[in-house]
């Protein structure tokens, strides 16, 4: 049986490994981790913060996914906010979520990522 998620992976296209580290490490305050050598030669980069994990692939029929995404908890959402905006973030809101304060944030190659606070 299942019990818990690894990683997420979000697509990108090929040789834009800069600019996603910089959205994902510098706006979003990922670090870096090593990816195993077997794998390192398809490029893409392997991020993590917390517990979260997050594997940047590259996809040579790249389609950003708009709908598809990622939901991720903060403990200060509008300070995340702030900071996207500062960034020149595309920032989209959405119908209320009983629970919860969300706003959906796209990253430099429009994934959707939704950033997500309990009330």
């Amino acid at each position: 049986m299942l019990y818990t998620l690894d990683h997420i992976q979000i697509a990108i296209p090929p040789a834009q490994e800069v600019i996603a580290r910089k959205f994902y490490i510098e706006v979003l305050g990922f670090v870096e981790v090593p990816k195993p050598t077997s794998l390192a030669n398809r490029g893409g980069c392997w991020l993590e913060q917390g517990n979260i994990k997050l594997h940047l692939g590259v996809d040579n029929d790249f389609h950003a996914a708009r709908k598809a995404h990622p939901a991720l908890l903060t403990d200060n959402l509008n300070k995340l906010i702030d900071h996207c905006k500062a960034a020149g973030c595309e920032l989209q809101h959405d119908v209320p979520l009983p629970g919860y304060d969300r706003i959906h944030l796209f990253d430099p190659f429009g994934n959707r990522i939704e950033l997500m606070q309990k009330k």
